[in-house]
């Protein structure tokens, strides 16, 4: 009988010295198998980084991370008297998330891989994870964990990127203008993309052009010859293309339904669970089926279908593999409950909110068709982070409400207010709530067989509560 061949390491305790010039304490761990900057999430084997949060320092789990089979703990030189008794190596820094970032700069370095990086007001996660699903096809793909796009969720997802890695997907986040350029410059790209300008954070900004430069910052760590991958369809599509110009990426490629994009829709058929697409792909007419519904999803698969030709990735594997792409919790999945009298429909869209991705919501609620004498039912709350623009937005919400065909709309948070107010009486009847309990007990009570309930709100709101409250009290249908 042969004997097992064990694994390859992720890291060797010398690479990561080397990597983050550290000094070791307590000797060097032979191999590491994984990074982990959590300990109800570490595996055995993991090197565990304490890190300094904003609300925990990592050091004071120390002990946690040993008990669950840590091979060595990052840790910082000025914490180090504190960790005494500690039986794994420990490897010290001067700061614990800088050498997070030089481990994944080193990750960088050592690959082969072809990487995108990836950013837009809406759709940047459905891309992602689209991107990670197809990809996984045609080689070994190497993509960010849920919404890990920030200071330390991106280096955490480079410094996890195995050495033989055939595809990079990294999510790329901002707030603020300046928040990109840095990660995107540890990310190093060949295709820097963008997704959509909308007014997600806006108010930490003057106006939508103002967030086009902050998100064209993806451009500034693309590397040389490598490409802008644009949505052709933006109103600020020239713009963004300006700035990748300046940003010295000169090869700008565009997707969409208008003429000019190099992956363009030519057709699409809508249905409630799925799409079917005919697109011409750099002149190479490509039918495929999405297994997510929606306007907005075929818009972001255009996209897909033109980064996976640029990396190289054999494009019928690729359309087949979208056919069962599957939408996450909070991004779109569809529920089948049972309410007593039959079942109803659940969209949970409760992860985040901004009036692009309230509007495509809203057009896919009404693409589907109650049935059984159902309703539509919309439950909507505060989208968040649009400052004085707030209201603006919040009121703007009427018309693709009114559009969509609502039968119930709920609305709960401060925000909503607005919108309550300019619905009308035209509109559907209407009932606003001050908290998400005071909600969740009518909406509770009012769904019935044969309802469709999209339920959509910024995350911090705690929609993700009502969907809960239907998995705990109403079984599966």
């Amino acid at each position: 009988m042969s004997a097992e061949i064990e694994p390859t390491p992720l890291w060797t305790g010398q690479d990561m010295l080397d990597a983050m010039d550290g000094r070791p304490v307590g000797g060097v761990a032979d191999a590491v198998t994984g990074i982990s900057i959590d300990t109800r999430t570490l595996q055995p084997g993991d090197a565990f980084f304490a890190i300094q949060g904003d609300v925990h320092d990592g050091h004071a789990f120390a002990s946690k991370a040993v008990a669950a089979g840590a091979s060595c703990l990052v840790v910082q030189e000025g914490k180090l008297a504190a960790l005494g008794g500690l039986t794994v190596p420990l490897l010290v820094v001067p700061d614990v998330l800088e050498g997070l970032r030089q481990l994944g700069r080193a990750a960088r370095a050592r690959t082969k891989a072809q990487i995108i990086a990836v950013t837009g007001s809406a759709g940047k996660t459905t891309t992602k994870d689209a991107l990670r699903h197809v990809l996984g096809r045609c080689g070994k793909v190497h993509a960010s964990v849920a919404s890990y796009n920030n200071h330390w969720g991106v280096p955490l997802t480079l410094a996890r990127m195995p050495a033989d890695t055939d595809y990079g997907v990294f999510e790329i986040g901002m707030n603020h203008a300046g928040e990109i350029t840095p990660l995107v410059k540890l990310v190093r790209p060949h295709i820097g993309m963008i997704t959509l300008i909308a007014a997600a954070h806006l108010g930490n900004f003057k106006n939508l052009d103002g967030i086009a430069h902050a998100k064209a910052e993806i451009f500034a760590g693309v590397v040389r010859g490598g490409t802008a991958l644009i949505n052709r369809d933006d109103k600020r599509f020239k713009l963004l293309a300006d700035l990748a110009g300046q940003a010295g990426v000169n090869k700008i490629i565009g997707y969409g339904a208008d003429k000019k994009a190099d992956a363009r829709l030519v057709n699409a058929k809508y249905h409630a669970d799925c799409s079917t697409v005919t697109a011409r792909v750099f002149g190479e007419e490509v039918a495929f089926k999405v297994g997510l519904p929606g306007r907005h999803v075929v818009q972001n698969m255009m996209g897909v279908l033109a980064a996976c030709h640029l990396m190289g990735a054999d494009m019928t594997t690729v359309a087949h593999a979208l056919a069962d792409l599957q939408a996450p919790d909070g991004r779109g999945r569809q529920y089948a409950f049972e309410a007593g009298d039959g079942p109803f429909t659940l969209i949970d869209e409760s992860y985040n909110a901004n009036p692009a991705s309230v509007a495509a919501a809203l057009e896919l609620l009404a693409a589907l068709e109650p049935k059984s004498g159902g309703r539509r039912i919309a439950v909507l709350g505060d989208m968040l982070e649009l400052g004085s623009h707030s209201a603006r937005l919040h009121e703007g919400l009427a018309e693709p409400v009114g559009k969509a065909g609502i039968d119930r709309l709920y609305l709960a948070g401060e925000e909503m207010r607005a919108l309550a107010a300019a619905i009308g009486q035209d509109g559907p009847v209407t009932d606003h709530f001050d908290d998400v309990d005071a909600l969740a007990a009518a909406l509770r009570s009012d769904v019935s067989a044969g309802d469709v309930v999209m339920i959509k709100s910024s995350n911090g709101i705690g929609f993700s509560r009502l969907v809960s409250m239907f998995e705990n009290a109403k079984p599966r249908a």
